[in-house]
């Protein structure tokens, strides 16, 4: 039933049973007054002389007995698996030689947490947010990468060729690290990356800087920031960059997971463009980080903003920033400059 109030609902059936027992209706005029077939209010109006007013809410259509339902061993055996190891349905299904439906109605029936919902790694529940404006929160992370020798690396040569690539020529020792700077906006998804010669604590004030001027660019003023405890981040050359209107957080020693949003970044960016498939020379991955192209999507009908800087929600990326990497003093390679990647 839709509501309360609807017809030949609880308020209704018991009008029905009124106008019978109690106003001496016939069956056949309460019938045709409440649009219903003559059965029909009489056995509402019999049920209203047995029970009375609290008989006309509906009964359980649960059969008394089931004599094929999953025996009670194996309901325990299914709660045991998907508590202890994390199983899916199909998985556990498998094992138990029982068909993955029926798994999935076990679960369902005491009500226990859908693996998207737990940490993989305790299997608690996540306690997932998400602040309600742009700005409100942007999250800052640094990633570190090493460079991929000339002729490919040890992840998609092995480690003898990998080797051979690093130590062959003069150029290859000692190759060093790129590092990526990330903010990522916590309510829109919206993502500024940098690829930088360092992470010293000048160079994360000044990503900051060129961060929340990009930021307000785009129509974003931000009011909070979470980072790490790296020393970067915990020196006052950073804080200085934030200024007095922005509010620093730091998440808790060695729990990643609160900073969750960007490190999830981090993992898109190394499995789409950093780690392709095919050996790239250390300028070709360069450039093709400096000229990914944005990942667009229509604005979000909630935003409160300007509409070219919210995100519909619940995307895992929405639109990536990527300026124009720095030189690299280690190695005296210089990358060209290129324009960067905004949004339309």
């Amino acid at each position: 039933m839709s509501h309360p109030n609807a017809l030949l609902t609880p308020r209704g059936r018991l009008q029905l049973a009124q106008c019978v027992v109690d106003q001496c209706w016939s069956l056949r005029r309460a019938a045709e007054r409440f649009q219903v077939s003559v059965p029909t209010a009489a056995r509402w109006a019999e049920r209203y002389r047995e029970h009375g007013a609290e008989a006309m809410t509906d009964r359980s259509s649960r059969p008394h007995s089931s004599p094929r339902r999953t025996a009670t061993r194996i309901e325990r055996r299914i709660i045991g698996l998907r508590v202890n190891r994390r199983w899916g349905p199909a998985r556990i299904g498998y094992l138990l030689g029982i068909h993955p439906s029926t798994v999935h109605g076990v679960l369902s029936r005491y009500r226990l947490a859908k693996l998207t919902w737990l940490d993989r790694a305790t299997g608690r529940v996540i306690r997932r947010y998400e602040h309600a404006r742009p700005g409100d929160l942007v999250h800052v992370d640094i990633k570190k990468l090493g460079r991929i020798p000339d002729g490919g690396g040890h992840r998609v040569l092995g480690r003898t060729a990998g080797w051979k690539n690093k130590a062959g020529t003069t150029a290859n020792r000692g190759p060093g690290y790129h590092y990526l700077h990330n903010a990522v906006d916590d309510h829109s998804r919206l993502a500024y990356t940098e690829i930088l010669a360092d992470e010293a604590k000048e160079t994360a004030a000044a990503f900051w800087q060129r961060a929340n001027a990009w930021f307000q660019a785009q129509g974003i003023t931000v009011q909070r920031v979470l980072t790490d405890n790296g020393n970067c981040y915990r020196s006052r050359a950073f804080a200085e960059a934030l200024g007095p209107d922005i509010k620093h957080k730091r998440t808790r020693p060695y729990r990643p997971q609160t900073n969750g949003k960007v490190e999830r970044f981090n993992r898109t960016m190394l499995e789409e463009g950093v780690h392709p498939a095919l050996p790239l020379r250390v300028r070709a991955r360069r450039r093709f980080l400096r000229l990914a192209p944005c990942l667009q999507s229509p604005p979000s009908p909630h935003c409160t903003q300007r509409p070219d800087t919210c995100q519909p929600r619940h995307q895992p990326l929405r639109s990536i920033q990527l300026a124009e990497p720095r030189p690299y003093t280690s190695t005296g390679v210089t990358p060209k400059e290129s324009p960067q990647c905004s949004r339309a």
